[in-house]
């Protein structure tokens, strides 16, 4: 099996020269954001070069197949990887694509349900839901309660205000600070295993604010009350370009921490549908489909070369 390695430090500069700025503010806990008024590749002609596979197909669970559907599982509120459009009802983000290129390899539809990220895995594994693609980090701790498909390397960043007025640098200068995460994330515990590093030290502890959303964090860092937010590195480096017309927020420089892989989530019991994805993911891999929608979002520094299971430690 092979290894994924962490995102390269690259993927910033890349990221920044590929999504525009956008103007307006976030909308706290509405499921919008003003990512959602930013410029949104059209992929359609990617997606739809995407053939069936018919021994996929056959490999599907019957629930499937006799659905048409899969049932996916989203936290759509966390851009570039899902997020929704200015209709305020349609998943965008290459999460999405990447999610309309499978199914369409399977021979199905896909329907995407928008959830807290924290439901996500108990969703999956009392069968609400067929899979999960939510920007999830592969961990042995997770995966000792649901197998993951790897489709993707991050690693996570600090953001902070513009012009860095909290003269935060890096993990260490958040002693004392006050961080925002979403809950029952890897930045989540990065953050309290930090405070701890922190008190250790012999220095403050950090006071973590946990929410349900990006929005709600980034709302909290406009106002002064956190000095950052702790979150995967594509989405700090979105998010940092496009709010207020890149004037709100700035992504603290250095090498993506905890680097690791994302991972599609599929219940322990349903390992047909594990190895059915996989083999879906590395077709689009072959294939080119995988890296043209990574280009077209901005973020093929993260692309994986094959899709493994369960590669994350």
């Amino acid at each position: 099996m092979s290894r994924t390695h962490a995102l390269p430090l690259a993927l910033v500069g890349a990221l920044a020269g590929c999504l525009v700025a956008c103007a307006g503010e976030s909308t706290s806990g509405s499921g919008t954001s003003e990512a959602a008024n930013s410029p949104i590749p059209d992929t359609t002609s990617i997606i739809s070069a995407v053939a069936k596979d018919p021994q996929l197909n056959a490999a599907l669970p019957a629930s499937i197949t006799q659905a048409g559907t899969l049932h996916l599982a989203s936290y759509v509120q966390s851009a570039p990887n899902n997020f929704y459009a200015a209709d305020g009802k349609t998943p965008v983000g290459y999460e999405v694509d990447l999610s309309k290129a499978i199914a369409a390899k399977l021979g199905v539809g896909v329907e995407h349900q928008d959830m807290a990220f924290g439901s996500l895995i108990t969703s999956l594994q009392s069968g609400r839901v067929d899979a999960t693609m939510a920007a999830m980090s592969d961990t042995k701790v997770r995966q000792e309660q649901i197998d993951f498909v790897d489709y993707f390397t991050s690693g996570i960043a600090i953001m902070i205000r513009k012009g860095d007025p909290d003269a935060i640098s890096g993990p260490d200068a958040l002693c004392g600070k006050a961080v925002a995460v979403v809950q029952a994330t890897s930045q989540q515990k990065f953050v309290a295993a930090q405070s701890g590093n922190c008190t250790r030290a012999g220095k403050s502890a950090i006071t973590i604010t946990e929410t349900e959303s990006d929005n709600q964090n980034q709302t909290q860092l406009r106002t002064g009350r956190v000095q950052a937010i702790v979150n995967d590195l594509p989405t700090a480096v979105y998010v940092s370009r496009t709010a207020g017309a890149g004037k709100f927020f700035d992504v603290v420089p250095g090498e993506p921490i905890d680097g690791g892989p994302f991972g599609i989530g599929v219940a322990k019991q349903n390992r047909a549908l594990t190895e059915t994805l996989q083999k879906a993911v590395n077709g689009l891999i072959a294939d080119g489909t995988y890296g043209k929608i990574l280009h077209a979002w901005g973020v093929e520094k993260g692309a994986i070369k094959e899709a493994v299971v369960n590669g994350g430690n």
